[in-house]
């Protein structure tokens, strides 16, 4: 199972960290990141498992491929900004890490805006 060794690879990088805190802090950020680095590694497979099957739902329905592509963007947009801000958090800067919260959450919505009107066209057309 994927997940035993997700968590064993985490608590093993926990283990070495609080070890190094005490000599040597600045080296556990590193540790911390490369840890999260290596799991997102491990979980690419799946990544790209998922990336082909909205392909094929997107192909059996025809679905417009442009929002397709700005779902997926979307979402790696929040995968990537919540990592960054978790690397942020563990260092102790909670500020730089809202400032990513709240860009991530603005860059989605303006990537959002050409799905949300179009949906609005949609309903609109439904309602009387």
């Amino acid at each position: 199972m994927e997940i035993i060794r997700i968590i064993g690879i985490a608590l093993i990088a926990l283990i070495i960290i609080i070890m190094l805190k005490q000599y040597r802090p600045e080296y556990a950020i590193f540790i911390s990141l490369l840890t999260g680095v290596l799991i997102l590694f491990l979980v690419m497979d799946r990544l790209t498992g998922i990336i082909n099957l909205i392909q094929s739902i997107k192909d059996k329905f025809s679905i417009n491929t442009q929002f397709i592509a700005l779902l997926i963007k979307i979402t790696g947009i929040a995968f990537l900004s919540e990592f960054a801000v978790s690397i942020c958090k563990d260092s102790g800067e909670a500020a730089i890490a809202s400032k990513i919260e709240l860009g991530s959450k603005i860059i989605i919505i303006s990537m959002s805006i050409p799905i949300i009107s179009s949906l609005l066209e949609i309903i609109l057309k439904i309602l009387p």
